[in-house]
């Protein structure tokens, strides 16, 4: 028996592989982006309210890819929005060492409003 046959009708090599052809398949490069905070709330979220759009991205294997891309943008947002917010609020480092526990309060103010327009605005739309 040979080792490699070419299938005419589906185009397809198949080696063997004990007593049976197996195809030869490659399966293309995943995107190996990591998904951080971000991207892992984006899969829950299309895994209970968008399972089509889930579906199709994982069997067209770009699920990786796409939520590598929700992570970076999320992150990019939400690190300019801290910084302006902080900014426009007057919250700076001598505000810090002035009084550690407003400024606390004020930065968990401003994360929490950063926080609800990302996931309005990327994670839940």
């Amino acid at each position: 028996m040979e080792k490699y046959i070419y299938n005419e009708q589906n185009g397809l090599w198949y080696e063997l592989q004990g007593d049976y052809y197996i195809p030869c398949l490659a399966l293309d490069e995943e995107d190996t982006r990591p998904i951080r905070r971000w991207g892992r709330k984006h899969l829950r979220y299309i895994k209970e309210h968008r399972p089509v759009l889930y579906t199709v991205l994982l069997l067209g294997g770009k699920l990786s890819g796409h939520l590598a891309e929700i992570d970076v943008r999320a992150t990019e947002m939400y690190d300019l929005l801290m910084k302006q917010l902080a900014e426009k609020e007057g919250i700076n480092e001598q505000l810090k060492s002035k009084d550690p526990m407003a400024w606390v309060g004020a930065m968990n103010n401003i994360r929490n409003a950063v926080e609800e327009i990302i996931n309005a605005e990327v994670i839940f739309a």
